[in-house]
């Protein structure tokens, strides 16, 4: 089903970030209420800071009660960069191909904290370090893998498993074998943040979702024309990668709010990100205008307080924005990259040299 906007649906995912510890049965209800919504995927964060169980545990129980909702942790390796993509892998097998996994760099005062190393650095060459990590660790679970520019070298053993040998900026790590072999429909979807200027080389090249919290319209369809410009010069198709905009959501106090969301000029720039404040039906109207001016692809909703605000989106701005015919009211897949439209990584083609 085609959009009336001629430009597709739109594709909505949310996070699953409930509070300030993994409650793992609010997680698995939540993300059932996502899939019968027809969300394209949920996000769970990962943090030593809170207790509990990590994202990708929590994950693997919410796919065996779930049956076609991507799943992506935002997981990040503290020792080394293949760890965590091995367990997504093994996510996206058990799942039968609804995982991915975002990928990001933390800037703060100049220096950002990279994917699987224990101190910080300069922004640009973290940034070109988390690419590296998110081609590497992906392609540790692809055994589709041909090697023609790429900065590690596949080997595969009698069973199909393989291992890729990184040799980036910062690292030159063996890999170890992975324990079962990768999904037959290829790679788990690479997920990153371009929000700040640097990770945006790693987003053009690598990311199959590029992620960008934005306040407005003109900010997003900047960084969406940056990405796709960039894209390009990779070898890949300019629209390839998946632009969805970042917004925190709070839809507790209606359409009448005293600082609504879309009526009162859009989002509001907050030091939690871009914040969303107002009712479904408003909020619907913001997607459906983004999306229809070709703004964004689709948007990563971060509900303020759940699960009120998830029932709202779900029950009240998603049954709106299919009444109209802009998202899916069934999954006509089963696998992640189907929800997104992506192909198969075997048929991408995605120049795969160093990020910049």
């Amino acid at each position: 089903m085609a959009s009336s906007s001629g430009r597709g649906l739109v594709h909505l995912a949310a996070a699953l970030d409930l509070s300030s510890s993994y409650d793992e049965r609010s997680c698995v209800e939540a993300a059932q209420l996502a899939e019968r919504g027809g969300l394209d995927f949920v996000t769970l964060d990962d943090t030593f800071a809170r207790p509990g169980l990590d994202a990708l545990s929590v994950l693997s129980r919410v796919a065996a009660a779930t049956d076609r909702i991507g799943l992506v942790p935002v997981a990040t390796p503290h020792t080394e960069p293949f760890h965590v993509p091995a367990g997504v892998a093994v996510l996206d097998r058990v799942s039968g191909g609804r995982a991915g996994w975002w990928t990001d760099v933390t800037t703060a005062g100049g220096e950002a904290r990279p994917p699987g190393r224990r101190r910080t650095g300069p922004v640009g060459a973290l940034s070109q370090e988390t690419g590296e990590v998110a081609y590497a660790g992906a392609e540790s679970g692809d055994r589709r893998v041909d090697g023609a520019g790429m900065p590690a070298a596949p080997s595969e053993d009698r069973a199909g498993r393989h291992r890729v040998d990184l040799r980036g900026v910062s690292s030159s790590v063996k890999a170890p074998r992975l324990t079962v072999p990768g999904p037959p429909h290829g790679r788990p979807v690479r997920v990153v943040d371009a929000t700040d200027e640097p990770a945006r080389g790693a987003a053009a090249r690598y990311a199959d979702v590029a992620l960008v919290r934005a306040a407005s319209a003109a900010q997003a369809a900047a960084v969406r024309d940056q990405i796709r410009a960039a894209a390009a010069e990779f070898g890949r198709r300019p629209e390839e990668p998946r632009v969805l905009a970042g917004l925190l959501v709070d839809l507790g106090d209606g359409e009448h709010a005293a600082e609504p969301g879309h009526g009162g000029g859009g989002p509001r720039q907050t030091a939690r990100g871009p914040l969303y404040r107002g009712g479904p039906v408003d909020l619907a109207e913001l997607i459906a205008t983004w999306h229809g001016e070709g703004v964004v692809d689709g948007f990563h909703l971060t509900p303020a307080e759940s699960p009120r605000d998830l029932e709202r989106l779900v029950n009240g701005t998603v049954a709106v924005l299919q009444h109209r015919g802009l998202f899916r009211t069934f999954y006509p897949g089963s696998t992640l990259r189907e929800h997104l439209g992506l192909a198969g990584p075997a048929r991408q083609g995605a120049g795969h040299g160093r990020a910049s």
